[in-house]
């Protein structure tokens, strides 16, 4: 009977163990689906709207070139090109299924099979051939999540998915997958990774090269094909594999890609011309306006600078910078013994190491390893400097200039030997402008870029010394002075200030023209206190200065504020262009990557009724141009396709060779160039005029005798009568300046040390800076005509009255202080509160979604120029970077 209970119970026991057990597997097949139910209904409210996916972004460089077209900058290093559907070639959807998700076409997002490899990848760090994740949950991953490797990420990238199979077809998510996957050497999307590995287009790619980028996005650096080619070339061979065992390609396919080379094309611009200080004020103009993203938004910006000015002006300067050096001695040479790699080369001035001494030349390895040979013509100026007024005497052997293993720095000469040289401690910089509308036509910041990134044509704030004199005789011409008045050069004090003139003398009674093209200091001093400081203060603002950095003393007529070259240019342009204030501007045009005109700057111009006279010419003259081209390379083509089909050798077989690659690479750098539609010419506004069109043509004439009898007479030696300007020293000659100007040409150039110290008590204006500018205005003015300022008023415009402002209790007064109005009413202006504004919409890198800029409506329909071609211009232009 025991027994009998035993097996009962026992029985009982088990039964209602596998009533238990049973019950256990319902719940924990219930608990899975409703946990994960929940933990969706937790999650969803969180995940994003799916239709933010839908729009993916053209990201490509910003380009910067100059007035001819030549590439001067690049900024930026994300591609991303995006594609339709339709325009994803069936070779490159294969590839990308074989490497990463076979199955995309069945599965609703999550493949369990695929779970499985990710978790083994999570837990076990397993490296397989094939992801984890399928093509939907790349898409969640890469358009929402971050790329970390933990279960967390993992689920909320499962339920995205399902999320975005269920919002979107199949091949709207292949489309979204092609378009945003990161494919290696800042390549997004399958358009961007062709044109930068291959410099192809999708259609152009063959079965070897798409398998090798589909083999990219499980780990775009361990198989890039440029820093991994032999790990890239083994995945790119299984990808291949995989297609033909999916039945994708044909024996005969598989086996011609397998057998394929690497073969890398790589993406790489080159500019044409290298102008990082220009480059640079772009890049900084343009990102202080649109914000960082116009770095990546595939714009090109043509400049007003000429590549032939620049480089003009980039070689007067180190030319003069050379020149003092010369004047100034050898200060030594850079390191002694160190390893030569690790110098640099700045401008033309190559790194090199002295490897013999002989007596009268010296031996010397540069960078690229070559020996080369200084004779003694190219080292003998190296006297030893002790300081800026003292060096030593004449070197008469090599060795009392380099000693073995020595550093320096060598130069090419034009007869093909090499200069010694050094790096100047001394720094130069170049603003040109044209005086009619004040486009920039060259700037050179200083010595080299590389060397010091630091702009001085824009931020070097100096004394400009008497450069200054002009604009403050100007008021006085201005107040009814004429260049024969009468003014004293006897002494003067003030105080107990003893103003004296540089070369000690006084000249007693002088004309007010004898006393600045002789650049006296104590006619400058009696003029600014006959005139008033105040007055003379409110037009040196006129002409483009910062009042707030001009002195409130009698020192002002002696050029101790500050000013840049820059600011002095745009002065003196006045004096060029008959007494308009012109405002200078660099950007001429902005263009988006498919060369759709964004911008076209429409500046004031000096005498706007002339220009307008011509704009139906001018514009004729650009389509004729341009019609011309079109039928040139027309011709060109149709020569091409007779002399090929007729089998002849063409005449220069590497320009067809040439011809053939670009038709290969149907995306190398050459096709992204700016391709600019030809623009058309609007009427402009009148630039305000500052001065009376008789002031202006009596201060360029007496500009023009400084050049002829008075401190610039060096600059006589580009023989020409047509030009005029001012030279400036500063107190112990810390800065060196010219300011000179022809009417098609204004321009500043400066010279001096970042840390203000004497140049040397020989360094004037007319020693230092000078040369700089006749050697930069020789080239500018060669084969231009004999032109002067004009005394007429051909822009039929009138000077701008100023307003004299006065706080009462009443309000605010405003008195017109205009020509003949001594007694001028007072006028009453209520403040009023200031209203504030919404900030300006910036537009986005999106060519087709970015905000446009303001534009301006036309006086009249008739004033525009009937055609497709013409621009609106913008009312505010890309301001000039500080």
């Amino acid at each position: 009977m025991t027994k009998k209970n035993a097996i009962v119970r026992l029985i009982n026991f088990l039964v209602g163990l596998f009533i238990a057990c049973l019950a256990l597997a319902v719940i924990l097949a219930l608990a899975v689906p409703i946990g994960f139910y929940g933990m969706a209904m937790y999650i969803s409210p969180t995940l994003p709207s799916i239709q933010e996916i839908k729009i993916a972004s053209l990201e490509m460089p910003l380009q910067i070139y100059s007035r001819d077209n030549k590439l001067i900058g690049q900024y930026g290093n994300r591609l991303s090109l995006p594609i339709t559907f339709e325009e994803i070639p069936r070779d490159l959807t294969h590839a990308f299924l074989a490497a990463e998700d076979a199955s995309f076409f069945q599965h609703s997002g999550i493949s369990i099979k695929g779970l499985g490899r990710a978790v083994t990848e999570v837990v076990t760090d397993d490296d397989s051939q094939t992801g984890g994740s399928t093509i939907t949950m790349q898409v969640a991953k890469n358009y929402f999540l971050s790329p970390d490797r933990t279960l967390n990420r993992k689920l909320t990238e499962l339920f995205l998915a399902r999320k975005i199979e269920d919002e979107l077809s199949k091949n709207d998510i292949l489309t979204l997958y092609v378009n945003k996957i990161y494919l290696g050497e800042g390549a997004y999307g399958v358009r961007a990774a062709a044109k930068k590995y291959y410099s192809k287009s999708l259609d152009s790619l063959t079965i070897a090269e798409v398998a090798m980028l589909a083999g990219l996005p499980k780990a775009p650096s361990k198989y890039n094909p440029v820093a991994n080619p032999s790990r890239a070339l083994i995945r790119r061979n299984w990808i291949i594999g995989r297609m033909h065992e999916l039945g994708y390609i044909s024996k005969a396919q598989h086996d011609e890609a397998i057998n394929s080379p690497v073969g890398i094309n790589l993406y790489q611009e080159k500019l044409d011309v290298n102008m990082p200080y220009l480059a640079e004020m772009a890049r900084y103009a343009l990102v202080s306006r649109y914000g960082k993203q116009v770095m990546n938004g595939g714009w090109r910006v043509r400049t007003t600078v000429d590549s032939k000015a620049q480089s003009d002006a980039e070689a007067a300067i180190l030319t003069g910078l050379v020149a003092y050096d010369h004047r100034h001695g050898w200060r030594g040479p850079e390191a002694n013994d160190e390893p030569l790699e690790n110098f640099r080369r700045y401008a033309n001035m190559s790194p090199a190491k002295v490897t013999k001494i002989n007596s009268r030349s010296f031996e010397a390895t540069i960078l690229s390893g070559e020996s080369v040979t200084v004779s003694w013509s190219g080292m003998s100026w190296a006297r030893k400097h002790f300081s800026a007024d003292r060096i030593g005497y004449y070197p008469n052997n090599a060795g009392q200039i380099v000693s073995e293993n020595d550093i320096i720095r060598l130069i090419p000469t034009a007869n093909g030997n090499w200069q010694l040289a050094q790096i100047p401690d001394i720094q130069g910089s170049l603003v040109s402008l044209n005086p009619e509308n004040g486009a920039v036509n060259a700037l050179v910041g200083g010595f080299d870029f590389n060397h010091s990134k630091f702009n001085r044509a824009l931020q070097g704030w100096r004394q400009p010394g008497s450069t200054i004199k002009p604009l403050v005789y100007t008021s006085a011409l201005e107040k009814g002075y004429r260049p024969d008045s009468i003014v004293s050069d006897r002494p003067l004090q003030v105080g107990d200030w003893k103003p004296k003139n540089s070369d000690g003398r006084f000249l007693g009674d002088i004309t007010l023209r004898r006393g600045l093209y002789l650049s006296r200091n104590l006619v400058s001093i009696r003029l600014l206190q006959a005139i008033g400081i105040s007055d003379a203060r409110n037009l040196l603002d006129q002409f483009g200065l910062d009042k707030e950095k001009l002195p409130t003393t009698l020192s002002l007529a002696l050029g101790t504020g500050q000013a840049t070259p820059l600011q002095m240019a745009t002065a003196y342009a006045t004096f060029a262009n008959g007494g308009h204030r012109i405002q200078p501007y660099f950007i001429e045009q902005i263009y988006n990557y498919d060369n759709k005109l964004l911008f076209q700057a429409n500046p004031q111009q000096a005498c706007a009724l002339c220009f307008n006279e011509q704009i139906d010419k001018r514009n004729q003259t650009l389509i004729e141009e341009r019609d011309n081209l079109i039928e040139a390379e027309k011709l060109a083509a149709e020569e091409q396709k007779l002399e090929n089909s007729e089998g002849q050798e063409p005449a220069n077989a590497q320009q067809n060779n040439k011809a053939i690659n670009l038709s290969l690479y149907d995306a190398s750098p050459a096709a992204d160039r700016l391709k600019a539609p030809t623009v058309q010419y609007i009427p402009a506004t009148q630039a305000p005029r500052i001065l009376k069109p008789q002031v202006a043509y009596d201060m360029a004439d007496i500009l023009r005798d400084v050049v002829q009898r008075g401190t610039a007479v060096r600059a006589q030696a580009l023989g020409r009568d047509d030009i005029g300007g001012k030279t400036g020293t500063t107190n112990d000659a810390k800065d060196a300046w010219f300011a000179g100007f022809h009417p098609t040409n204004a321009t500043v150039v400066w010279m001096g040390f970042d840390r203000p110290s004497t140049l040397g008590r020989r360094e004037y204006g007319g020693v230092a800076a000078l040369p700089v500018w006749i050697d930069f205005m020789k080239a500018q003015l060669k084969d231009t005509p004999y032109q002067w300022v004009s005394i007429s008023n051909r822009a039929k415009s009138k000077k701008q009255q100023q307003q004299v402002i006065e706080m009462t209790d009443d309000g605010i007064v405003t008195r017109d202080n205009g020509e003949g109005n001594e007694s001028a009413a007072a006028k009453l202006v209520k403040p009023t509160a200031q209203q504030r504004r919404a900030p300006e919409p910036k537009p986005t890198a999106e060519s087709d979604n970015s905000e446009k800029p303001e534009q301006t409506k036309p006086t009249s329909e008739t004033s525009v120029p009937k055609n497709l071609l013409t621009p609106t211009p913008a009312k505010r232009m890309p301001p000039m970077p500080e």
